[in-house]
């Protein structure tokens, strides 16, 4: 039987994403035999982190400034907004080093059985975002589960305005993974995203 404050940390920790409850009781072993300098560092490392992390006033991005780097930098291609659901989709994107947009965090996808409507996302804040910047295409990247389809679907149509192309990156295959790994709806699409070649 773990004594009590190690059982306590245990559940705080599977609380943490990707930390199953055997993963969660192997770190609280491991704190607990620590050296207590570098607890101490590691629990102020993430109080620092957290005090200082917050949401992009414009974008919604994960910033120590407001608005954040991103926003602010000229050399980004202020006609092209790419529309995420959560802030750490953003990372995803820029570690592919291809998008030199900019980006709008939703905070979220509709879904009425979880209670969230389209007024908790941030699509008011969008919409305010086309009148004042110079915003020609927005790219929608969001994930394509049911909640995924249903808000790019509805965020198309509210948002919709001539002059401004909406568009919805394409989905296909992972690469270096074969056809016999894929389901039925990454196959179609891909298929539905393909484009001609040259």
């Amino acid at each position: 039987m773990l004594p009590e404050p190690i059982t306590a940390l245990t559940a705080a920790l599977s609380k943490l994403p990707g930390i199953g409850p055997r993963s969660a009781e192997r770190l609280a072993l491991h704190l607990v035999q620590t050296d207590m300098a570098t607890v101490r560092h590691l629990a102020g490392t993430i109080l620092l982190a957290r005090e200082r992390i917050q949401f992009c006033a414009t974008c919604g991005a994960l910033t120590e400034q407001s608005p954040c780097p991103t926003c602010t930098d000229p050399r980004r291609d202020a006609t092209l907004l790419c529309v995420v659901e959560k802030a750490v989709d953003i990372l995803s994107i820029e570690k592919s080093g291809t998008f030199r947009g900019k980006f709008h965090v939703l905070g979220g996808k509709i879904s009425p059985l979880d209670g969230v409507e389209p007024d908790d996302l941030r699509i008011a804040g969008l919409e305010s975002r086309l009148t004042t910047e110079p915003v020609r295409e927005v790219i929608i990247a969001l994930g394509t589960d049911v909640e995924g389809d249903a808000t790019s679907n509805y965020l198309a149509k509210r948002i919709a305005r001539p002059g401004l192309k909406i568009s919805r990156i394409a989905y296909g295959l992972p690469a270096g993974s074969g056809l016999e790994f894929a389901d039925e709806l990454t196959l179609n699409r891909a298929l539905e995203g393909r484009r001609e070649m040259h």
